[in-house]
């Protein structure tokens, strides 16, 4: 297996990373109270692969934090908490049927391929209230969220952002694409 396909960061890129999730981890306490960054480490360090990962997420401007754990499994719960819709993954429809769907003007990606490709999962809709209840995110930007396969066979597909003080949840066409609309990703470690 070469480099290119194993997923996995030089050491020096591994620790960099490490130094910035410990940064963010320590300056936003108010996302994983009871949690000590010893224990969300030594899991990273020991998951190369979800290290590679969360580095995915950090490099198309995502930010993760942790912002849980699951006692029944023992996994920590990173969410993309960056203010904003991560930059580095806006201007993309839902889904690849979605994008094959378009005639003309076709962006180069879409969300559920991309979240794939780096080894996340989009936030469900009560996964993107949770993340809220931790911030004021998406105030200027939207991020699509996990869809229904009821409403996303008829067409449409769900995104999120937070206006008014309140979070909203609306639909467009899997099809539909907006330079301010994104998606917000997790992943367990």
């Amino acid at each position: 297996m070469t480099m290119e396909n194993k997923k996995e960061l030089p050491q020096k890129q591994r620790e960099e990373l490490i130094r910035a999730l410990k940064a963010r981890f320590e300056k936003n306490m108010n996302r994983h109270k009871g949690i000590e960054w010893v224990k969300p480490q030594a899991k990273l360090e020991a998951n190369t692969e979800k290290l590679w990962s969360l580095n995915e997420m950090e490099r198309t401007c995502g930010e993760p934090d942790v912002v849980g754990h699951d006692n029944k499994t023992g996994e920590y719960i990173f969410y993309d908490c960056s203010a904003e819709s991560p930059k580095g993954r806006r201007s993309v429809c839902y889904d690849r049927e979605g994008l094959e769907s378009r005639k003309e003007h076709k962006p180069e990606n879409n969300a559920m391929d991309m979240a794939a490709a780096m080894g996340i999962e989009l936030l469900t809709e009560e996964q993107y209230r949770e993340l809220q209840k931790l911030g004021n995110f998406d105030t200027k930007t939207s991020s699509w969220v996990k869809t229904p396969s009821e409403i996303r066979k008829l067409g449409g597909a769900l995104f999120c952002d937070r206006r008014y003080d309140h979070v909203f949840v609306y639909h467009n066409g899997a099809e539909s694409y907006y330079g301010v609309r994104g998606f917000r990703g997790s992943l367990r470690i």
